[in-house]
């Protein structure tokens, strides 16, 4: 199971590529075939986004994380069962991929139809991520 970390930061502190790697040497064993950080700063923010891979679904390094596409950027842990219908769909609309990744998928859906994007995915989720708080 991969694992990934990531940071938002309104402090602008320095160098935070250091945290993020540190971060990710953490969770090494939850990814050890790969790993990689995306960092951006801007006036507002710092962010930092960190994957450590377990390779299941592309093998290749063109499956690496973070991924991005035009202006976007993902780290991404799970599995879209149905990425293969999607990304059919995608390309008949003009969109080109260069990995076998659902992850990939999930760039491009998100581009083309945004938050919605989720209602086309049948993929694997943590129950425990959804399980309403009982109130006591």
């Amino acid at each position: 199971m991969c694992g990934f970390a990531g940071f938002l930061d309104f402090t602008h502190r320095g160098n935070n590529n250091d945290i993020l790697y540190a971060m990710i040497a953490t969770i090494r064993h939850r990814g050890p075939d790969d790993s990689g950080i995306f960092f951006q700063h801007n006036e507002h923010c710092s962010i930092g986004l960190g994957h450590a891979r377990l390779s299941i679904i592309d093998l290749s390094s063109k499956g690496h994380q973070p991924m991005s596409y035009k202006h976007l950027s993902i780290v991404y842990n799970g599995e879209i069962y149905n990425y293969r219908e999607i990304k059919k769909e995608l390309k008949e609309i003009g969109h080109t991929f260069i990995s076998t990744s659902d992850t990939e998928v999930i760039l491009h859906a998100y581009e083309q139809w945004g938050r919605e994007c989720v209602s086309h995915f049948i993929g694997m989720l943590h129950s425990r991520y959804l399980t309403p708080k009982v109130k006591s």
